[in-house]
């Protein structure tokens, strides 16, 4: 069964984070989200992937400015 579309609300929830946290990081970061209409929508399994991959971590982030 394919993992259902989840909110902002509840990928922030999912990750322990802000919404404002997570609309950064889809901005700044590569988030791996989706937009349908208005609203971002995401897959666990993708945030899931993106944060254990570093996406999420401030040293990328500081790999990001540096280059």
């Amino acid at each position: 069964m394919t993992d259902r579309w989840h909110s902002v609300d509840e990928i922030a929830e999912h990750l322990g984070v802000s919404k404002d946290t997570v609309y950064a990081w889809i901005a700044k970061r590569s988030m791996p989200a989706h937009k349908v209409g208005r609203l971002w929508k995401f897959q666990k399994v993708e945030v899931d992937t993106w944060v254990k991959a570093g996406g999420a971590s401030d040293e990328s982030q500081q790999a990001q400015s540096d280059g």
